[in-house]
């Protein structure tokens, strides 16, 4: 598209799909590089070292756009930085939110991403990428974390995310180089 064109909306779809299986075909190419080459228990924690850093990268060019637009770097204005945003389309069939408990969660369903994982039968490692929605969110802003309440390659329908404040420890271990951190994930 140039020139002020315009682009049909299922072309538009069709294109963040490919982008975004294309996505998830890199991330298992990197993991099954990386575990290959130094053995598993050792590519895990590069694999986890990196999908932190992709987050925090992530986190922190979305925290100073929202400071940019003169906005609090909060959970509800985490979605008002368009350069990093997950497009509304393409990336999954559909998104709802709803309350549970009191908490309001976003559901996914049909993750593109989750799709090509499991046509590979690489849930395992494909998961891994899902953690940098942790790392993204507590380098946006370190007193909350975005948390898969549920995950397709956790074995449930849909995915479902939550909003919630971290602890000190969670703080405390996620800056460290060498601490484990995917257990904020599952809280």
């Amino acid at each position: 598209m140039c020139d002020g064109e315009l682009v049909q909306l299922d072309e538009a779809r069709q294109g963040i799909e490919s982008i975004a299986r294309r996505l998830a075909l890199l991330h298992i190419a990197y993991a099954k590089a990386v575990i290959d080459e130094v053995g598993e228990e050792k590519g895990l924690r590069i694999i986890a070292r990196a999908i932190k850093e992709y987050g925090r990268i992530i986190g922190e060019r979305t925290r100073e756009e929202v400071l940019s637009r003169g906005l609090e770097p909060s959970p509800e204005n985490f979605d008002k930085a368009p350069t990093y945003r997950i497009p509304s389309f393409g990336m999954h069939d559909r998104v709802e939110v709803v309350e549970v408990g009191g908490e309001l969660r976003t559901r996914v369903y049909g993750c593109v991403l989750a799709k090509v994982w499991k046509e590979l039968g690489e849930d395992r490692l494909g998961r891994l990428y899902c953690y940098m929605d942790v790392a993204k969110y507590m380098a946006y802003n370190p007193r909350y974390k975005l948390v898969h309440v549920k995950c397709v390659l956790d074995g449930d329908g849909y995915c479902e995310f939550a909003v919630r404040p971290t602890t000190e420890k969670e703080r405390e271990d996620f800056l460290s180089k060498d601490r484990e951190w995917f257990y904020m994930d599952h809280l």
